[in-house]
């Protein structure tokens, strides 16, 4: 395997200065410029990760692509993905699934649906069939870019769009629609005719596993539809916020048992 390209805090803040005010196509070009095929655009095909997607496919159309099927996506979802990969011919589509005997031994211990139960339940589903995987993919990258927005929630106010991983060994993280509001990356979709998830027409705006989302109501946040039957729990899968600890690997292997 070839040897990273490490950076410390000190160099990721004076890149992080000089690329805030770049648009999020210059910011992607940098990245393609310095970490090659290194780096891959992580996506759930949302609005966000299309316009990423379709920024790097321009400037590099034999761009990695990686995403995670959980094996509990919306039936859309998985359709949706065909018409991308025929959009975008050249891109080198990854498609990471959880371990096997991971989702074994919790559905097990606790159910196929466990995460209706707790919090912590829910947090341990999301654990092992989708955040075990990308941990697992992102050891093999140098940079991975994503479409998270500072507006988008609470937990990703401080988000830059150059930074360092530090839950995964100090992998540099892409972020370049971090100042973007939603009408922007809607109105860069539309301009470029980016194929759109089919959900979002039924009033979906945050899309996820099939039992986990669902449309929102007239005057909720757009986050509202994930995990809605939860309260005061974070909006997060543990992928780009780690929850609590800094990481949820602990609290995952404490919930499945020793041994799994």
């Amino acid at each position: 395997m070839p040897q990273r390209l490490v950076y410390d805090d000190l160099e990721i803040g004076e890149i992080a200065i000089e690329l805030d005010p770049k648009e999020p196509d210059e910011v992607i070009a940098w990245a393609i410029d310095t970490f090659g095929d290194a780096l891959a655009v992580v996506t759930a095909f949302q609005a966000e990760g299309m316009a990423v997607l379709d920024m790097a496919a321009k400037l590099c159309p034999e761009v990695r692509v990686l995403t995670v099927d959980t094996l509990r996506l919306p039936p859309a979802t998985y359709r949706f993905i065909e018409q991308v990969r025929e959009r975008y011919p050249e891109a080198r589509f990854e498609v990471l699934q959880p371990d096997p005997a991971q989702v074994q031994a919790m559905e097990s211990r606790h159910g196929r649906d466990l995460f209706y139960e707790s919090v912590p339940l829910r947090l341990t589903c999301c654990h092992v069939r989708k955040v075990a995987p990308l941990v697992k993919a992102l050891q093999s990258l140098d940079c991975w870019v994503t479409g998270l927005r500072r507006d988008q929630w609470a937990s990703r106010a401080a988000v830059r769009k150059v930074e360092l991983d530090h839950d995964h060994d100090g992998v540099v993280k892409l972020n370049p629609l971090a100042d973007w509001a939603k009408e922007e990356v809607w109105g860069y979709l539309e301009a470029n005719h980016v194929p759109v998830h089919p959900l979002y027409a039924h009033g979906y705006t945050s899309i996820g596993c099939d039992p986990c989302t669902r449309p929102v109501r007239e005057g909720e946040d757009d986050r509202a539809g994930r995990w809605w039957w939860e309260s005061n729990a974070p909006k997060e899968c543990g992928m780009h916020c780690p929850i609590e600890t800094g990481g949820f690997e602990h609290e995952a292997h404490a919930i499945l048992g020793a041994g799994h």
